[in-house]
C-alpha cells in the first residue's frame, strides 16, 4: 500500500472516531441521566427512541446567531472553542485500539505527547475566559486555572506510575506489559488517574468552572451557535480520550479472555464505553464539590496517594 494511502486512510479513521465516538456519549449521557432520574429523554428526534437528538442539536446550533461581545478581545474569543478541541484531536493520533499496528501514529514516547498535550486544554479556557469580557467568564477562568494547574500533578504521577511498571512510555508497549494482577497492584494510581482526569475535563463533580447555578455557564457564558457548540463537543471528546486513556494503561487495552489478538479492539472499545459510563453516572450520583473541597482533594487525597504508589512500584519493580 502507498505510503500516501495509508497515512490518508490513518488521518480519516482519527477524524472518524473524533466525530463518532463523542456524538455517542452524548446520546448515552441524555438517555442514562433520563431512565436514572426517573425520565424519558430524548424521544422525538429519530424513529427510535430519539437516536438523532444529538445531530439535531448541532443542526440547531449551526442554525443560532454567532454573537461576539462588544467590549470582547474578538480574535482570541473565536480562536478559543477551535483552540479546545486540537489537544484531543491530537491525542487520539496515539492512542492504540489494538495490536497490530492499530494505531493512527505510535510514538516511543507516546505517554510523554499525551500527557503534555492534554495539559494544553487549559489554554482555550483562559482564553475564552478572559476575551469574553465578562465578570462571570472570568471567574470560570480562574477556577478552571486553580483546578487543572492542580490536578494535573496527581494525574501524571499516577501515569508515571504504570510506565514504570511498564518499564516504557509507548502506550502499545504499556498494555504488552500489562498483566490482570495490575489491577490490585495498580489500584491507587488508577482511582487518582480517573479522578484526575474528571478534574481535567471538567465533568461533574468538578465541574465549578461551569457551575451554572453560580457562574451562569462560567468561561462559555459569552458564546453562542457554533462556537459553544464546540466547547461541548470538546467536552464530550474529553470524556472519550480519559476512558481511552484509563483502558489503555490501567485495563489492559485490547487485552481479553474471549476474542483473539485480531479483534481485540473490541475490547477496547467495550472498556471505553464501560467507563464512559462510569464518568456519565458520576454526573448523576454526586453533587459539585466546592472549591476548598477540590483543592483539600487534591493536595491532601490524591498527590499522596499517587507519591505512595510511585514508591510501591519502586518497590515492587526492584523486588522482581
Amino acid at each position: 500500500m502507498p505510503i500516501w494511502l495509508e497515512l490518508a486512510i490513518r488521518v480519516l479513521a482519527v477524524v472518524g472516531a473524533f466525530l463518532t465516538l463523542p456524538l455517542l456519549v452524548g446520546q448515552t449521557e441524555h438517555k442514562v441521566m433520563a431512565h436514572m432520574q426517573g425520565r424519558l429523554g430524548p424521544m422525538y428526534a429519530g424513529a427510535f427512541h430519539g437516536w438523532a437528538q444529538l445531530i439535531a442539536d448541532g443542526v440547531k446550533f449551526v442554525q443560532k446567531e454567532d454573537i461576539t461581545p462588544r467590549d470582547a478581545d474578538r480574535q482570541v474569543f473565536r480562536l478559543a472553542p477551535v483552540i479546545s478541541l486540537v489537544p484531543y484531536l491530537v491525542v487520539l493520533l496515539v492512542i492504540p485500539l489494538g495490536p497490530s499496528g492499530l494505531v493512527a501514529q505510535p510514538l516511543d514516547i507516546g505517554l510523554f505527547f499525551v500527557l503534555a498535550v492534554v495539559g494544553v486544554g487549559v489554554v482555550a479556557v483562559l482564553m475564552a475566559a478572559w476575551a469574553s469580557a465578562n465578570k462571570y467568564a472570568l471567574l470560570g477562568g480562574l477556577r478552571a486555572a486553580a483546578q487543572l494547574l492542580g490536578y494535573e500533578l496527581p494525574f501524571v504521577l499516577a501515569a508515571a506510575s504504570v510506565a514504570m511498571a511498564a518499564g516504557t512510555l509507548s502506550l502499545p508497549g504499556i498494555v504488552d506489559a500489562w498483566r490482570p494482577w495490575w489491577l490490585l497492584w495498580q489500584a491507587p494510581a488508577l482511582a487518582v488517574f480517573f479522578i484526575a482526569g474528571l478534574a481535567e475535563i471538567r465533568r461533574p463533580p468538578f465541574d465549578m468552572p461551569i457551575a451554572d447555578s453560580e457562574l451562569v455557564f462560567g468561561y462559555m457564558t459569552e458564546y453562542t451557535g457554533l462556537r459553544f457548540a464546540f466547547f461541548l463537543l470538546a467536552e464530550y471528546v474529553g470524556i472519550v480520550v480519559i476512558a481511552a486513556l484509563t483502558t489503555v494503561l490501567f485495563l489492559g487495552g485490547w487485552k481479553g479472555p474471549f476474542l483473539n489478538a485480531e479483534l481485540g479492539w473490541l475490547w477496547t472499545l467495550v472498556k471505553v464505553a464501560a467507563v464512559s459510563f462510569v464518568v456519565i453516572w458520576l454526573r448523576v450520583a454526586y453533587p459539585r464539590l466546592r472549591e476548598d473541597q477540590l483543592q483539600r482533594l487534591c493536595w491532601l487525597v490524591l498527590v499522596p496517594v499517587a507519591l505512595l504508589q510511585l514508591v510501591l512500584t519502586v518497590g515492587v519493580k526492584v523486588v522482581i
